[in-house]
């Protein structure tokens, strides 16, 4: 019986280390410091939803009739999954300050505005 490898610890929450890999065919062991892949550090939920985000191609409308949930939901859970990755997600206040900057460097508005602009709230 296999089972799913558990990425943190049940007792302090730390990070699981794969200190073992064994062949059933030739009963062959390795021990050492092995790094897991990056979707094994993913929680069983976030693992379920890459699967269904794959088999549906990333047809997100797909994704949300499968799982039942909205498309603010959607692409909630696709942000936490790429964190959980260990990537940057950009999010909409990013972008938004991306904006004010790059129309400010372009001259389009004056220096003023834009700190009237990054300090408004969306």
């Amino acid at each position: 019986m296999n089972h799913s490898i558990v990425s943190s610890c049940p007792v302090c929450s730390g990070p699981m280390a794969v200190r073992s890999l064994h062949c059933p065919n030739c009963d062959t062991s390795l021990n050492g410091r092995f790094a897991p892949c990056k979707f094994c550090k993913l929680g069983s939920e976030q693992r379920e939803f890459v699967e269904v985000f794959l088999a549906s191609r990333g047809n997100i409308k797909e994704v949300e009739r499968l799982l039942g949930i909205s498309y603010p939901t959607v692409r909630s859970r696709l942000d936490a999954v790429i964190e959980s990755m260990g990537y940057r997600v950009e999010r909409d206040e990013d972008n938004r300050r991306r904006s004010v900057l790059e129309a400010l460097n372009k001259g389009e508005i004056s220096s003023e505005e834009a700190v009237k602009l990054l300090k408004a709230k969306g």
